[in-house]
């Protein structure tokens, strides 16, 4: 079995729904089992900033499927939410990314992993982070921790709902 590391990202909408709804449509798959969520994250938005907060989270996720059909169901779960591609960073009902595949390096047209960005997002690091605290990424030599206390906007990152240790996956979204 495959780990991966995934992202969420929403901010139109009913932000919350959007992220229940495309981990319950991940661990439905019968190849994709959720193992860990990080708590939800509001997140002041980066690059194309005239637009409302994001809720941000990352998932840890056990699969037999390669990265790239892993990929594939992301993005079939962002078009069944309604994901638009319209403005490059704009805003969005869902975003799903992947942010490291075992401890593979892929770099194609298609597919780069580690994620080309993610060691300049706060909004990414600090839920992997609190889900994994002694991961390595193969692009940095620096622990994690050290490369979230440079970030310039993690500011810009603030718990939103509190995730607790030892919960079932799904209770973070329970009221």
């Amino acid at each position: 079995m495959n780990r991966a590391f995934l992202a969420l990202g929403s901010n139109i909408g009913d932000r919350e729904r959007y992220l229940k709804d495309a981990i319950l449509s991940l661990n439905e798959h019968s190849s994709i089992k959720v193992e860990e969520i990080s708590s939800i994250y509001e997140t002041d938005p980066v690059g194309y900033e005239n637009q409302d907060a994001f809720l941000n989270m990352v998932l840890s996720v056990r699969t037999d499927l390669t990265a790239f059909e892993l990929l594939s169901v992301m993005q079939g779960i962002e078009q069944s939410l309604g994901r638009k591609r319209d403005i490059r960073w704009g805003p969005r009902t869902l975003d799903l990314d992947i942010l490291l595949y075992n401890h593979e390096n892929i770099e194609t047209e298609q597919l780069i992993i580690p994620h080309p960005r993610m060691l300049e997002r706060s909004f990414v690091l600090i839920p992997l982070f609190e889900i994994d605290q002694n991961i390595h990424i193969q692009a940095s030599d620096q622990p994690l921790s050290v490369i979230i206390d440079q970030l310039p906007d993690k500011e810009g990152v603030r718990i939103w709902k509190q995730q607790k240790n030892g919960e079932d996956v799904f209770a973070l979204f329970e009221n």
